[in-house]
């Protein structure tokens, strides 16, 4: 049987094979570094791919059909003007990442994994 989508997910998370996806906040949230990830994950040949698309947006179409929402960033900014553009430069890097949260999709509870299902 072929994996669904929060599975092949699963196990590209807890590969060492993928430098682009990654869990972060303690294994609750998916990371994606969104360019990383086209041209490693989505930019792979037909016989080598782990997704049936080569678009990014396809993929978070998946991501919110499976119960998954985007986790937005804050950021304090500074009043002098050389740490805000300091600060600028690290968010417009870190806009690439994207995190997902589903309360079923947890590392440290792999057994809820069943539970994650398509809407």
């Amino acid at each position: 049987l072929p994996l669904c989508f929060p599975e092949k997910l699963w196990r590209m998370l807890e590969s060492d094979q993928f430098r682009s996806v990654w869990w972060s906040e303690g294994g609750k949230c998916v990371a994606i570094n969104k360019d990383l990830f086209k041209a490693e994950v989505l930019g792979r040949g037909v016989c080598r791919r782990v997704f049936n698309t080569r678009h990014i947006q396809s993929v978070v179409r998946q991501l919110n059909l499976y119960g998954f929402t985007k986790l937005q960033r804050d950021f304090q900014r500074s009043a002098s003007l050389p740490e805000f553009l300091s600060e600028e430069a690290a968010a417009s890097a870190h806009s690439q990442i994207l995190y997902y949260y589903n309360p079923s999709f947890n590392r440290a509870h792999p057994w809820l994994l069943g539970t994650c299902k398509r809407r």
